[in-house]
């Protein structure tokens, strides 16, 4: 049976259901407890992955988690393209506020990693294993050194596309 809606209210015709965010790398199961990573040492503990405060069990899962299974296949969730004079004049500085920020995310999620730092034509290409690291550098640069930022996210797919510009 319909509800119907009072006379004087209005019913939206905008809302759709979402699709479900498709991640390759990310499994429906989660991982039987404790897990280890055997290529990076994250434990997957309490229903999280850490980065391990003790030794896992002996007896513990080893497997390999999300993170390293996206550097070895070569699959970045994301891309952060750094470009503009002011890049090349400061390259070293600009790669040093990038890996700073990846050591906050990766204290508290272990998962968030740069995978790689390449040199591009007009400047530098980073790619990520996770969505949420490359829009913190993205707004740590320009928070600092200002330039002109864009955060693109991918529909209904786990990726995010990051442009960061400034002219010397």
């Amino acid at each position: 049976m319909k509800q119907k809606n009072a006379p004087n209210q209005v019913q939206r015709q905008d809302r759709r259901i979402a699709e479900r965010v498709h991640d390759p790398y990310m499994t429906r199961e989660k991982p039987k407890e404790p897990m280890a990573c055997s290529e990076c040492g994250v434990v997957f503990h309490e229903g999280r992955w850490r980065w391990p405060s003790y030794s896992p069990p002996s007896g513990a899962n080893r497997g390999t988690c999300p993170a390293c299974r996206r550097i070895h296949d070569g699959y970045p969730a994301s891309r952060l393209t750094l470009s503009g004079g002011f890049v090349g004049a400061h390259k070293d500085e600009v790669i040093r506020l990038a890996r700073h920020q990846e050591e906050l995310e990766k204290g508290e999620h272990p998962l968030h990693r740069i995978m790689d730092i390449e040199q591009a034509e007009d400047g530098l290409v980073l790619t990520t294993t996770d969505i949420h690291l490359p829009r913190r550098i993205g707004k740590a640069l320009h928070h600092a050194y200002k330039g002109d930022l864009d955060i693109q996210y991918g529909e209904e797919e786990y990726s995010l596309r990051v442009r960061w510009s400034r002219e010397a």
